[in-house]
């Protein structure tokens, strides 16, 4: 008998969310930040995430999850301050690499898990980004509730679209294998809504698809999950990407336009007691 909820607030949101990410093996941050750091470039995910953040010269800007600087440093240049949080001091060194490349700063670095983040610490700043640094926290509620605190403006969050990971998700049902997918965006939606806050909502429109000099770049790239698979499903696997991925002459480089990111932007204006 199916369980009839009268009031569509009354939704465990935060258990569904939580449901979705039992399980799931976190990445050693320090492990990949190399690869992060010699990879990372101006692509059109940036594009997208400057045409939609609101700041002003004057801003201070808390960057939650900032890694190796991908979005701190152009941030870093537009605005008074910023407070890069990251869980990896490999990553906040490389940060810290780039800025002293950039001659920039104005750059204040915190090593500590998203999940530790508190309003008495951090203190006011007048915005907080959090690119693509969301989607994993499992007690998101209290994570949301200490950043609208320190936000004196505006809260923008990317998390991840319902088609990112087409390619892997696609080589996963033909091994078999149920992709556990991160929680939907719809999820964080509705915790952010049971939790008074109010979020617009819209799509990135990216069309910058992945290249890889070699299938062996694409199948070692960090999209798919390789400490889970055997020895035989690795070379499945490789078998996949020669088939799907297609080899430019002209540049060198394999493509397929469905390999490309999908996010989200969730943000608000604070709104003041």
């Amino acid at each position: 008998m199916k369980q009839c909820i009268e009031n569509p607030n009354d939704v465990d949101w935060l258990s569904f969310w939580a449901e979705r990410l039992e399980g799931k093996i976190n990445k050693d941050w320090d492990k990949a930040a190399p690869g992060f750091f010699k990879r990372t470039r101006k692509d059109d995910y940036q594009d997208a995430l400057f045409d939609m953040l609101i700041l002003d010269e004057n801003d201070t800007v808390l960057d939650v999850g900032c890694g190796e600087g991908s979005v701190t440093i152009p941030i870093a240049k537009r605005v008074k301050k910023v407070i890069g949080i990251d869980s990896s001091p490999k990553m906040l060194e490389f940060l810290e690499k780039r800025a002293n490349d950039n001659n920039i700063d104005n750059i204040e670095t915190i090593l500590k898990p998203i999940e530790e983040i508190n309003y008495d610490e951090i203190g006011d700043v007048d915005v907080v980004v959090c690119s693509r640094s969301l989607n994993g926290i499992i007690p998101i509620d209290e994570v949301l509730r200490e950043l609208n605190k320190i936000a004196n403006k505006y809260v923008f969050i990317t998390i991840f679209g319902p088609e990112n990971k087409k390619i892997e998700k696609d080589f996963d049902e033909e091994l078999g294998i149920k992709t556990e997918d991160f929680p939907d965006y719809n999820y964080f939606f509705n915790i952010l809504f049971n939790m008074g806050i109010y979020a617009n909502i819209e799509r990135f429109d990216l069309n910058n698809y992945r290249e890889y000099d070699s299938i062996e770049e694409a199948v070692d790239n960090g999209k798919f999950r390789l400490d889970l698979y055997s020895d035989e499903q690795k070379e499945l696997l490789k078998e996949y990407l020669e088939r799907i991925l297609t080899y430019d002459k002209e540049t060198g480089k394999y493509y397929n336009v469905e390999d490309k990111a999908d996010w989200i932007m969730v943000w608000w204006k604070k709104q003041h007691e």
